[in-house]
C-alpha cells in the first residue's frame, strides 16, 4: 500500500506501520518489523484483552468489586471508576465521570492477580502473548503503559482483534460497545469530549472531534494511542486495522500527521 509509506514523511527518527485485513492478511507494511518500541498507553489494549480472557475463564466477572469504593472490573475497564489519572485516589463516584486513569488499569491488573492467584505478567504471557506468538512483547513496569513490542507482534494482535481466537466473538463485540453511555471527559491530547465514549478497555471513535484517527474513520472504530507516539486502530466498517509505532513522544506533530495518514489508508482500502 502506497499510503503506509507515508510514515517516511513523519518528523520522527524511526517508525514502522502496517495495515491488517479482517482475515489477518497484511495488506501493507513499511519499516523494520522487529524493532522494539515502547507502546505507552497502547499497553492498555493488551491488558484489557487479558482481562477479557480472564472473564471468559471465570477468574472474575464484570461486576466483581475492584478498585475504589463502588467500583467493579467493568468500571476499571471503562475508565469510569472515578480514580485519578496517575493516583490511586478516587475523584468522583464510580460510574459518574469518564476519568482516564492509569491507576485504574493498575488496580485492574492487581485484581486479576488476586483472583487468579497468578502474577499478572505471568498470566498475561500465558493467556495472550504465547498463544499469539508475541515473543518480543513484554511489560516493563505498569500494565497501563509499560509494554515494549514490535510491529510483527502487534500485527498478530491486530489480526486477533478482528477475528478472535482467544475470545468468543461476542465477548469482543460487547467490549467494543460503549460502556456507561453519555459520560463526558478528557481524551488526553485532544481535549474535552462530550460524550467521551469508551468500551471495556477500548476507546471508541463515535463522533469525537478532534481525534487521533481520520475524518473518514467510521464511528465504530476502536483502539488506542500512546504517549510514546504509537497507535493501533480497528475500523470494522473498513474491514481493517492499522498499527503505527514511532520513537518520538506524542505531541502536536502527531495530531497533524496521524489523521491524514489514516484517511489515506482508508481511501486506498476503498480504491
Amino acid at each position: 500500500m502506497d499510503s503506509v509509506r507515508g510514515i517516511d514523511e513523519w518528523p520522527v527518527d524511526n517508525a514502522a506501520a502496517a495495515v491488517v485485513g479482517a482475515n489477518g492478511t497484511v495488506l501493507g507494511q513499511h519499516g523494520d518489523a522487529n524493532r522494539q518500541y515502547r507502546l505507552a498507553s497502547v499497553t492498555k489494549l493488551l491488558t484489557a484483552y487479558t482481562a477479557h480472557i480472564a472473564l471468559e475463564e471465570g477468574v472474575v466477572e464484570l461486576d466483581t468489586p475492584a478498585g475504589p469504593e463502588g467500583s467493579t472490573i467493568r468500571h476499571l475497564l471503562a475508565h469510569a471508576s472515578g480514580l485519578a489519572f496517575n493516583e490511586h485516589r478516587q475523584m468522583a463516584p464510580a460510574g459518574t465521570r469518564r476519568l482516564y486513569s492509569n491507576a485504574g488499569f493498575e488496580e485492574l491488573a492487581e485484581a486479576l492477580a488476586e483472583h487468579s492467584g497468578i502474577p499478572f505478567a505471568e498470566y498475561q504471557s500465558e493467556a495472550l502473548f504465547v498463544p499469539l506468538g508475541m515473543g518480543a512483547t513484554k511489560i516493563e513496569g505498569s500494565p497501563a503503559a509499560g509494554a515494549v513490542s514490535c510491529l510483527r507482534d502487534l500485527v498478530a494482535f491486530a489480526a486477533e482483534l478482528q477475528a478472535p481466537t482467544l475470545l468468543h466473538p461476542a465477548t469482543l463485540a460487547a467490549a467494543t460497545e460503549v460502556a456507561f453511555p453519555g459520560l463526558s471527559g478528557v481524551l488526553p491530547g485532544f481535549g474535552h469530549q462530550k460524550p467521551n465514549d469508551w468500551g471495556l478497555g477500548f476507546e471508541i471513535r463515535n463522533g469525537k472531534s478532534p481525534h487521533w484517527t481520520g475524518s473518514g474513520s467510521s464511528p465504530r472504530t476502536f483502539g488506542h494511542f500512546g504517549q510514546s507516539g504509537t497507535f493501533l486502530w480497528v475500523d470494522p466498517v473498513a474491514g481493517a486495522a492499522c498499527v503505527a509505532l514511532t520513537d518520538r513522544a506524542f505531541g502536536p506533530w502527531a495530531g497533524e500527521v496521524w489523521p491524514p495518514f489514516t484517511d489515506a489508508v482508508l481511501a486506498e482500502l476503498k480504491a
